[in-house]
């Protein structure tokens, strides 16, 4: 658990949480690539690549922000044929919607606003879902599985990235330090939100271990649910699949 302010990372009321980040919007890939130190493009490749994509499927991508990770999930020979992107905040999508358009990417990425627990999309509809840095920010993460894995068709992939704690003592008391106080100034700075960047560090310090976010993915019935730690446990990669037999 990192010290500080666990109360206002247990706060998850959506009109809350969708309030902040529209007021961060206009600089969240900045400072998504300042403060990963540019990592943020290498760990979403990850979760794409753990998809195993052919080419031609449908792709849900959930709290889907400024679409980065959507647009990811579009490159390449083997990169999804259409993406569907979900996200409560009206200010993000509006600039997910610019970097589309530059892109040429209408046609393959749809962006709607809605809620992660009551995905907006018929049973058995999509190929893969993910999130990325989103599932935190949900007041109940287990029924946000629930319903992937109702929208997913059987042997669908899912794959979520979120922060964690890295469990090597040096580099944990490092990163700590950083996350409680380089990391919120800088957003702040950069942002203009006296809060936002605060809610981070604590939001990270209330969510589940690894071991409890990959028990929670079996209760709600997937299967093959790994927890893969990249660049040190500052991050993790969790992959799971729909059953044939669901």
């Amino acid at each position: 658990m990192i010290p500080g302010t666990p109360e206002l990372g247990r706060d998850k009321a959506p009109a809350r949480i969708s309030g902040m980040f529209d007021a961060i919007a206009h600089r969240y890939d900045l400072l998504n690539h300042v403060l990963s130190g540019g990592l943020d493009a290498l760990w979403r490749r990850r979760a794409i690549g753990s998809l195993g994509l052919r080419g031609g499927e449908t792709v849900l991508d959930l709290c889907s922000g400024t679409a980065d990770l959507a647009i990811a999930a579009t490159r390449g020979r083997r990169g999804a044929k259409y993406v569907i992107g979900v996200d409560f905040s009206a200010q993000m999508l509006r600039y997910g919607a610019q970097k589309l358009a530059r892109r040429g990417l209408r046609g393959a990425v749809w962006l709607t606003q809605g809620d992660a627990m009551r995905i907006p999309l018929r049973s058995g509809s999509v190929d893969a879902a993910t999130v990325a840095f989103g599932i935190r920010n949900v007041e109940a993460p287990a029924v946000v599985f629930q319903d992937v894995l109702r929208v997913l068709r059987p042997g669908g992939r899912f794959a979520i990235l979120e922060f964690g704690l890295p469990p090597l003592p040096g580099v944990r008391q490092l990163y700590l330090a950083y996350f409680r106080h380089v990391l919120p100034r800088i957003g702040q700075l950069i942002s203009g939100h006296t809060s936002a960047y605060s809610y981070l560090p604590a939001s990270v310090s209330t969510f589940p271990e690894p071991a409890a976010m990959v028990s929670s993915l079996e209760k709600q019935g997937f299967v093959e649910v790994r927890a893969v730690r990249l660049s040190l446990g500052v991050v993790y990669l969790y992959s799971a699949t729909k059953p044939f037999d669901s």
